[in-house]
């Protein structure tokens, strides 16, 4: 049992507070190189540097009215969008696959469908290049989709699979006794449930996708760059705080999605806790 604040020596009062301060001083440390950024997308200064110069929102309007960061931003709204989707649709059947069959390779079936977490994205990008590109397949925007949800298609089916870790196959045979076909029971009972694990794997490879830059350099064309390659672009040639205003919203859409993964976490756990107790 945890002790009382009353029954603690002045050692373990000392080590309580010590050992919040240490933790708040290692977040503080690795949140300041992302939240440097914030204050410089509203500077009035041409140039990154602190101090701040003045209050202004003169970046960001030259973000949404430059016709090279709308055109980066409108590819990435496409491309992100379609590539998680066919990554949701893949995943889910792949893990809703891997956990009902047994059958030989099976490991190493799903070694290599999660290959793409662990081998280094530029690798990735010229075997793509070097693979399509005889077949006159590169420089093509629905190319570029579709290796972005290769990219996506691991984290589908981990979160997937842990979701059907604590599902019960007896609720879809219930569903078959009653005369429902397979799509119809998987639809209205399955799916449901699994739901905060397919939702909470599209958002990783959405996240993915929306900031995959070294895998655009070698499949896209020149009319298919996104957002993250517009400012690797911006970064080599002509470095402006307008970099720091697309990172700024950059940061507020993870924030966002980080957020929505928490209340997919917590929503799962409800359910979870809904049908133990039989409700």
């Amino acid at each position: 049992m945890k002790k009382n604040k009353e029954n603690r020596t002045t050692v373990e009062r000392v080590w309580f507070y010590l050992h919040r301060i240490i933790c708040a001083l290692i977040l503080l440390f690795l949140m300041a190189p992302v939240l440097v950024i914030v204050p410089l997308s509203f500077s009035e200064s041409a140039f990154l540097v602190y101090p701040v110069q003045g209050f202004s929102l003169r970046w960001y309007e030259n973000f949404f009215s430059s016709p090279t960061w709308m055109l980066g931003l409108k590819n990435t709204l496409i491309v992100a969008p379609v590539a998680t989707l066919i990554a949701m649709v893949l995943g889910t059947l792949a893990a809703l696959g891997f956990n009902r069959a047994n059958f030989f390779g099976k490991a190493f079936l799903m070694s290599l469908l999660v290959s793409p977490m662990v081998v280094p994205v530029v690798i990735v990008g010229v075997a793509a290049y070097l693979f399509f590109a005889p077949l006159g397949m590169a420089n093509n925007i629905w190319l570029l989709i579709v290796m972005h949800a290769v990219l996506g298609v691991p984290f589908v089916v981990i979160t997937v699979l842990a979701t059907l870790e604590g599902f019960d196959q007896n609720l879809v045979k219930a569903a078959s006794s009653l005369g429902a076909s397979p799509v119809y029971a998987f639809f209205r009972v399955t799916l449901p449930i699994i739901a905060p694990g397919v939702i909470s794997g599209g958002l990783f490879a959405f996240g993915i996708s929306f900031d995959e830059v070294v895998l655009t350099l070698f499949v896209a064309g020149p009319e298919q760059f996104t957002l993250p390659r517009v400012m690797f672009s911006g970064i080599r040639e002509n470095l402006n705080p307008t970099i720091a205003a697309a990172a700024t919203l950059l940061i507020l859409f993870s924030v966002v999605m980080l957020l929505t993964l928490e209340w997919l976490r917590r929503r799962s756990e409800k359910m979870r806790l809904g049908l133990a107790n039989g409700e």
